[in-house]
């Protein structure tokens, strides 16, 4: 069995600051790097547990080079490096049985969760797809639910939890935080964090392998609503083939049957608004 593995690192237990998910600070980055790779251990541990017999980790944080790829245990695969034209899903296709989301965080829109963003908090002000708020979690089915692959594990806080049962209701939670605002959380202790989620991904591979966790369809033709900072970036945004404003001069629309094809417009939308904000 094949399993995929998109790591983030603000939904990571003890993980509450900027400064611990970027390099300008290395002390703190050091020990948020240990903290996520900890976290995927346990789950790559657990996968096997339960009967995995293939690992691919996509490292989905920041510039995407935050783990040490000698110290993945399993000999996990690591895909690495921030231009991946499949950004967070990089590597994950119809050859994959499940989707782990580990350390993923709340939307930008949502409830207070700690360093609550969605892809980049210097562009987007919130997400819908097909009239329901989403955040990473909610665009980053677009394609597995265009390979028909269940998301069979998801860790991070009661928000994430929250948002991502709406497209995965029968996926295992492992609640690693629970947020106070958008700098604060009580955090579980690392420990008990990583022995949940081994013991969640181990669930979820036998569930997976029962037929027991069914990837939940998206209806088409999928619509993408993106509310943006300002009217520059949405003007940006549209020269994206497939773009469009809407009525609102700050929200564009990506819409088709493609599920994958809306995905790729995004992460197009995605780096080329960089640009518009200075970047």
């Amino acid at each position: 069995m094949k399993i995929w593995i998109s790591c983030d690192m603000e939904g990571v237990a003890g993980v509450v600051s900027w400064d611990q998910c970027r390099p300008t600070t290395p002390v703190a980055y050091a020990l948020g790097c240990k903290l996520m790779l900890d976290e995927v251990n346990a789950a790559i541990e657990g996968a096997i547990e339960g009967g995995a017999t293939e690992i691919i980790v996509n490292d989905s944080h920041g510039k995407m080079a935050n783990l040490d790829p000698s110290a993945l245990v399993g000999e996990a695969k690591y895909l690495a490096g921030s231009h991946k034209p499949m950004y967070m899903m990089q590597g994950l296709d119809d050859s994959v049985d499940a989707a782990f989301f580990i350390g993923y965080h709340g939307s930008i829109s949502g409830e207070p969760s700690a360093m609550s963003h969605t892809y980049n908090p210097e562009v987007f002000q919130g997400a819908r797809l097909n009239g329901t708020w989403v955040g990473e979690s909610g665009i980053n089915a677009l394609v597995t639910g265009h390979y028909g692959v269940p998301i069979a594990l998801v860790s991070g806080d009661q928000v994430t939890q929250a948002e991502t049962s709406l497209i995965a209701p029968e996926a295992e939670y492992v609640l690693t935080k629970e947020s106070i605002s958008r700098f604060s959380a009580l955090n579980l202790h690392p420990t008990t964090s990583q022995r949940l989620i081994r013991e969640a991904a181990k669930r979820a591979v036998e569930k997976v392998a029962a037929g027991q966790i069914a990837d939940r369809p998206i209806e088409t033709p999928a619509a993408l609503e993106l509310d943006v900072q300002t009217a520059d970036m949405a003007d940006v945004a549209t020269w994206v083939g497939g773009v469009e404003l809407t009525g609102s001069r700050r929200t564009v629309k990506i819409e088709g049957d493609d599920l994958l094809d809306v995905f790729r417009r995004f992460v197009a939308v995605n780096y080329i608004t960089r640009q518009a904000g200075g970047r």
